[in-house]
């Protein structure tokens, strides 16, 4: 399948699993990076009239916002634009977490967006659109009930190469393609420094199977530590 075919089932993809659900639209989180820019472009083109983009910086990084601002710009996207410092530092004084923490701190952020988006569906009859690409997914590189609580997740089967790809066909301005993967949970912090190996690597895993020996126990350390992520909690039985 070309990237053309493939953006365009995408966008009938998106377009049958909303209106299904007997909603009208989408609203995702526009983070400034390749992956939700990638998924921002797709959504306004299956909903031209009902896409809502919502950019919710929390301590972010001032070029994030600008990038995501730079597609909501060229692509004709509506936003919105929330701020969520104050709600997070309110959150850290009543809670039992100390800032520089780490990922007990660090976690905060994407569930409030979370919260944020679906208090906009709740009042839109929108559906809340991921941005996880299938190497996140697979090694659970996402926030439980954060990022990974969202209702649909157009780009969930494709490796990072493939939505680099998907960006350039739809016109992604080039800089955000370029720049590290980062989910800006903190100044200079990147995905593959989370990692510890590049996607590049994780690419060519998911869809071949090779790697060293260290590399693919890593990865599968990984997953099946985070399997718990991807599935509903467990719920206990009688008889």
């Amino acid at each position: 399948m070309d990237t053309s075919q493939l953006a365009e089932k995408l966008v009938l993809w998106i377009r049958d699993k909303v209106l299904s659900a007997g909603c009208k639209g989408v609203v995702l989180g526009m983070s400034g990076g390749v992956d939700s820019s990638v998924v921002a472009v797709l959504c306004i083109r299956a909903f031209p009239s009902n896409t809502l983009g919502l950019i919710l910086p929390c301590y972010s990084i001032p070029e994030d916002m600008e990038h995501a601002q730079m597609v909501a710009d060229k692509f004709s996207i509506p936003t919105k634009t929330i701020v969520l410092d104050p709600i997070f530092d309110a959150l850290l004084k009543i809670l039992p977490v100390e800032r520089a923490k780490g990922m007990a701190e660090a976690n905060i952020k994407p569930r409030l967006r979370m919260l944020t988006l679906y208090s906009f569906t709740n009042q839109l009859k929108y559906v809340v659109v991921s941005s996880s690409n299938r190497c996140e997914l697979a090694v659970g590189y996402f926030t439980k009930y954060g990022d990974g609580g969202v209702d649909i997740m157009p780009i969930g089967n494709l490796v990072k190469k493939e939505v680099r790809e998907l960006a350039k066909f739809l016109g992604v301005p080039q800089p955000i393609i370029d720049k590290p993967p980062s989910a800006g949970l903190w100044q200079g912090q990147t995905d593959e420094g989370d990692l510890g190996f590049t996607y590049e690597e994780l690419d060519r895993y998911l869809l071949t199977g090779k790697a060293t020996k260290e590399l693919k126990a890593k990865i599968e350390a990984m997953a099946a530590a985070s399997e718990h992520k991807r599935q509903l909690p467990p719920v206990a039985t009688f008889g």
